[in-house]
């Protein structure tokens, strides 16, 4: 079903109020080329929607069309639960799996004398680690929905190895986090995240983390949707 709706009025405002007057699971806007072979820009128009409403938003740019293949940006905290979880939903609908990445960035220059680990993925996932656990429950979360889920590490420059994995695993979605400005009731989307919207050349999920208690609301999304409906979002 669809509705159209006009408004008279500052179109950002008028969208940050509809969005709150109808409780609204998800907000997509869209993004255009800085130029024939640049990255895409989120206007401040458009970041300022990301920045206020509370659903998560999807910015769809590029040539998308449909969402195959799923990529999580993971830093190994609890605070992408709730982004694991609403993707794992849209990813159940669409029978796609995911790649749940983390980067493990580089050691300042300092400690370039110290011996490097190299851990691999399996003995990570095994590990009583901090990150090894919060990537465990990320990927059983996932499972637990029927959604094909595996962990992948990187070592790099995180952006630099975010985007080259969303190049060469030729990704339909890339999923990224923001957090709750300190003091004001805004969202606001960190250097990697920001970086990410107005770089990849795919659709973009931005889903907020959340303080104690709010994630509750997110548990009727998509509940409208039959499990096993197919299509695109």
């Amino acid at each position: 079903q669809a509705e159209l709706i006009t408004k008279v009025g500052n179109p950002i405002e008028e969208i940050v109020r509809r969005t709150a007057e109808s409780n609204f699971d998800l907000v997509v806007i869209g993004a255009v080329r800085k130029d024939a072979r640049g990255p895409f820009w989120l206007s401040s128009k458009a970041y300022k929607i990301v920045k206020e409403v509370d659903p998560p938003v999807l910015i769809v740019a590029g040539k998308t069309v449909a969402l195959k293949k799923v990529l999580i940006c993971s830093g190994g905290k609890s605070y992408i639960d709730d982004a694991v979880k609403l993707t794992g939903k849209i990813a159940r609908g669409l029978g796609a799996p995911i790649t749940l990445l983390h980067v493990v960035p580089e050691l300042p220059a300092i400690y370039a004398h110290l011996p490097k680990m190299h851990e691999s993925t399996d003995w990570l996932l095994k590990s009583n680690t901090e990150l090894g656990i919060n990537l465990r429950h990320e990927k059983e979360t996932l499972e637990n929905l029927g959604v094909a889920a595996e962990v992948k590490l990187r070592r790099g420059p995180v952006l630099e190895e975010i985007l080259r994995e969303i190049r060469e695993g030729e990704n339909d979605l890339v999923v990224t986090g923001s957090a709750l400005s300190r003091g004001l009731r805004t969202y606001v989307l960190g250097d990697v995240s920001r970086e990410i919207v107005n770089r990849a050349s795919c659709a973009v999920l931005v889903v907020r983390s959340r303080e104690r208690g709010e994630s509750q609301r997110l548990r009727g999304l998509w509940g409208r949707i039959a499990p096993h409906r197919r299509g695109a979002v």
